[in-house]
């Protein structure tokens, strides 16, 4: 079970380069296990990895003055985090944080840098990517201006729900709110009343989806529109 889930192939970027490609990457490639909260990068940070989610799900969050941070985009094993670094882009921008128990596999920038310099489809991959998380911080932003708290919630937990590939995940009130900035106590109400309906069943800090397509109607069209951005860009 341990080997399957350090697989670097389970991530779907790297499972999709041709394999002279991947190779450039694979012996440089190393891989591990996170705990939750885990900080892999500051904001402002010089980037020295570049990591590929085998399984679980990092948070990118934009960090303000007074220390506060709003969640901009979330990356699972449909993506990279720091990929920008192999096209020479070694300052990270965002603070990045472990959200749920995960496995990543990482290279250092320099050699990652490497084989971007020695293949286009690798390049390729950074420009794409780094798109896709530019359309989730744009849609994310729009979604933060006009919609409710409790489609936000919903949104949260289906791309949460997607990143853990189960229907029960392990997410604190605390931080939900955290990430779409919004108070405790507003998440509290929220998850309460989906809970009346019989959406979602919340118990000892795991939010298990009773009935995702009604989860679906009530979240935003944001979810899908991140989703349908995503697979344009990434098949």
């Amino acid at each position: 079970m341990r080997a399957f889930l350090l697989d670097p192939l389970r991530n779907r970027l790297l499972a999709a380069l041709p394999q002279p490609d991947f190779i450039l990457i694979e012996r440089h490639l190393a891989t591990t296990s996170m705990p939750v909260r885990r900080v892999l990068n500051e904001d402002d940070d010089s980037v020295h990895e570049v990591y590929f989610p085998i399984n679980g799900m990092l948070s990118l969050l934009a960090v303000l003055r007074d220390g506060k941070a709003i969640e901009t985009a979330i990356v699972g094993r449909e993506g990279v985090v720091n990929a920008m670094a192999g096209l020479g882009l070694l300052r990270s921008n965002v603070r990045v944080v472990v959200q749920m128990p995960s496995s990543v596999a990482f290279i250092s920038a320099s050699h990652f840098s490497e084989a971007a310099s020695q293949s286009a489809s690798i390049r390729n991959m950074c420009i794409n990517y780094n798109e896709v998380l530019l359309t989730q911080a744009r849609v994310s932003a729009a979604c933060n201006a006009t919609h409710s708290v409790e489609e936000r919630f919903c949104r949260w937990l289906l791309q949460s729900s997607d990143r853990a590939e189960s229907n029960s995940v392990s997410l604190t009130h605390e931080l939900v709110a955290e990430m779409l900035g919004v108070r405790r106590t507003s998440i509290t109400q929220v998850a309460q009343k989906i809970q009346d309906t019989g959406v979602i069943k919340y118990s000892r800090g795991v939010i298990e989806i009773l009935d995702r397509p009604l989860l679906l109607k009530l979240s935003c069209e944001c979810y899908q529109t991140i989703k349908e951005k995503a697979a344009a860009l990434i098949p």
